[in-house]
């Protein structure tokens, strides 16, 4: 009876340190990216970190190494608190200024984009792994923008195109409708997920790679 209850012990403890460690090797930081138009994370995440099949993915994984990549929904600073614009510096803008992620920084024509219309209404879905109240600003590159420099604030327009707090999930990601703004050629998005006090500081971003009205 002793021995049965030892073992009966020794099983539970196991189960407990295998659920322990299921649950460690989740991100502690992990809540979501820009999907549709895919983020340059996301989109090499789903080549395969290890053999992508883009070469800017292939570059980046060189660059950044592949382990990155599995933190897909993790390109964040932890107190942004409103301040995106002061504490990332120019030409780290997809990376929020993380060493990380620098990766996603290089300076490439031919980054996967995702086609996009012209411009009028279109909603944009940004995968979720953990909701949060927060407010979503889009924004779009400038007219005449140059994918092989490093892109900067200044590239971007100084109004985004979409703002809205707390945008309806559904199937897994937030719906953000917006309407496009009037381009051609190949374009950044730029998203910026600034959660909100007493909640938390944190801010979230992304750089997605667009063909306007291609």
């Amino acid at each position: 009876m002793r021995l049965r209850r030892a073992a009966a012990v020794v099983g539970a403890l196991t189960t407990a340190f295998v659920s322990l460690g299921a649950v460690l090797v989740v991100p502690a930081n992990a809540h979501g990216s820009m999907s549709d138009p895919a983020s340059r994370i996301y989109r090499c995440f789903t080549e395969g970190p290890e053999n992508p099949k883009s070469a800017a993915c292939k570059a980046a994984v060189q660059v950044g190494q592949s382990w990155p990549l599995y933190d897909w929904d993790e390109v964040n600073i932890p107190n942004a608190a409103g301040k995106s614009r002061q504490i990332i510096p120019d030409g780290k803008l997809c990376s929020a200024g993380r060493d990380k992620y620098k990766g996603l920084d290089l300076a490439r024509a031919d980054w996967p984009a995702t086609t996009l219309p012209g411009g009028g209404p279109f909603t944009l879905r940004y995968k979720v792994t953990a909701a949060h109240p927060g407010s979503w600003e889009l924004y779009v590159t400038k007219p005449g923008y140059d994918p092989t420099k490093p892109l900067r604030w200044s590239d971007l327009e100084d109004t985004p195109f979409y703002k809205q707090t707390n945008p309806p999930v559904a199937s897994g990601a937030y719906q953000l409708k917006a309407n496009l703004p009037a381009r051609t050629g190949r374009h950044v998005i730029y998203s910026i997920w600034q959660r909100h006090y007493p909640d938390s500081g944190e801010a979230f971003y992304s750089c997605s790679d667009v063909v306007f009205g291609g």
